[in-house]
């Protein structure tokens, strides 16, 4: 059979993200570039802003964003631009300097870092004040049931991470993307997740109307954008060169590889090499199609 674009976002995987794919619909990717499409042109009285693209994970033995997240949120946000839809970033102050300038020209939001009280409270006002069509979540980290915000190495990292997942509260439609089981949307396999060695015993609990995995939360946002090329007529994956370069430019920027927590040009330790080689498999494939 011919590869998917599920087949190719969760290629090398190194998580456990492969032991979740069961759980999910065979072509959860391609659900989510439609749900994407139906959800983020403004069309809709209730919800009729902008679609907010969320991002940014602290990483804390090197006490700086990590690679992985923007790169994909710019991916994703670029090709619905193309599309005519209007796209926010939403970060934290840890992330928002890298943000900005890699996303010079659009709109980046700064969610402050607060108590949980006070973020639902900040989060109901962001959403009444933009009205938001569409919800999507790259590479953020979510609470998990005791209200805790735990990277990978269950180490609380609450003090540095904006509550952003309380936008995804709220009932506007939302995608989240991610490859650890402790990020915003992972709560739909809550239930799964600690059965799998490999994975968090406490995951984040924040679900969402459409859930991607992928072996790199990048490939995640490559793949929907791949998801959403068929509909649109046209490739909307940004190109290799561009991919590289913006990957280059976040480390020379200060973010680190969020698996290793050194300084350099990698995601989740997989060289920029690797990264556009999974890129390239899928410009081939919506090119063929």
């Amino acid at each position: 059979m011919p590869e998917t674009v599920e087949d190719i976002i969760l290629d090398q995987d190194q998580r456990g993200m492969l032991a979740l794919r069961p759980h999910l619909p065979p072509d959860f990717c391609r659900q989510a570039g439609q749900f994407a499409w139906e959800n983020s042109g403004q069309n809709s009285p209730e919800f009729s802003g902008p679609t907010l693209i969320a991002t940014g994970f602290y990483v804390l033995m090197a006490g700086q964003p990590e690679t992985d997240g923007p790169p994909g949120a710019l991916a994703i946000g670029r090709a619905l631009q193309a599309l005519g839809r209007r796209v926010i970033y939403v970060t934290d102050q840890v992330s928002a300097p890298l943000l900005k300038a890699l996303a010079a020209g659009s709109a980046v939001w700064e969610f402050p870092t607060l108590d949980a009280v006070a973020s639902r409270r900040y989060a109901a006002a962001m959403l009444e004040r933009l009205r938001p069509s569409l919800l999507i979540s790259i590479e953020r980290c979510g609470r998990n049931a005791a209200g805790a915000y735990l990277n990978m190495r269950g180490r609380d990292i609450s003090a540095h991470t904006a509550g952003l997942d309380h936008l995804f509260d709220s009932g506007v439609p939302s995608i989240g993307i991610g490859d650890g089981g402790n990020e915003i949307g992972m709560g739909n396999l809550a239930a799964v997740i600690p059965s799998v060695p490999s994975l968090p015993d406490a995951p984040a609990v924040s679900t969402v109307d459409r859930l991607v995995i992928a072996s790199v939360s990048n490939w995640g946002g490559y793949g929907l954008a791949a998801a959403l090329s068929p509909l649109a007529g046209r490739n909307l994956l940004p190109s290799v060169e561009a991919e590289t370069e913006i990957i280059h430019r976040m480390a020379a920027a200060g973010a680190v590889d969020g698996t290793t927590g050194e300084a350099g040009p990698t995601v989740d330790n997989f060289a920029p090499a690797e990264n556009g080689a999974i890129l390239s498999r899928l410009h081939s494939l919506v090119n063929a199609g």
